[in-house]
């Protein structure tokens, strides 16, 4: 089994939901050499999450920004974190919610995703900088 790891460090977005399929592909260098196997791709922030979905329509990524600020609001003033600013704790719980990881089956040397997926960085702060990922791939 082959295990193939990388560092890629994403350029500052502003807050939503932006699909960053092509900069992982990119960066999956020994992509190719995997016939049946996984990845796994895992954000190290703690404001800014990953999940995979619609990568055609871009009111998609819009409607997850409003349901997502409408679900968990900012200025609540029983949060106690808001060091940061009034996106502070909001950002923590909305990237809990998504998670810090996904993971995609790698099938003949390319991410087998469906027609319609793409990987989704959630941007959950206004400010939230550059972002980086570790992704690993392991297999055959």
């Amino acid at each position: 089994m082959k295990i193939i790891q990388q560092s890629l460090r994403l350029k500052a977005r502003r807050r939503g939901f932006h699909i960053i399929t092509a900069e992982v592909g990119q960066a999956l260098a020994g992509l190719n050499s995997i016939k049946a196997g996984m990845c796994q791709v895992f954000i190290q922030h703690t404001s800014a999450s990953l999940t995979i979905n619609e990568n055609a329509d871009p009111t998609v990524r819009q409607d997850f920004e409003m349901f997502f600020n409408k679900t968990v609001k900012e200025n609540d003033p029983d949060y106690l974190h808001d060091y940061e600013g009034s996106d502070d704790m909001p950002a923590h719980l909305k990237a809990s919610m998504l998670g810090c990881s996904v993971m995609i089956p790698v099938t003949n040397g390319r991410l087998a995703l469906g027609t319609w997926q793409g990987i989704y960085l959630c941007e959950h702060r206004d400010y939230g900088g550059e972002r980086n990922l570790v992704i690993t791939l392991w297999g055959e």
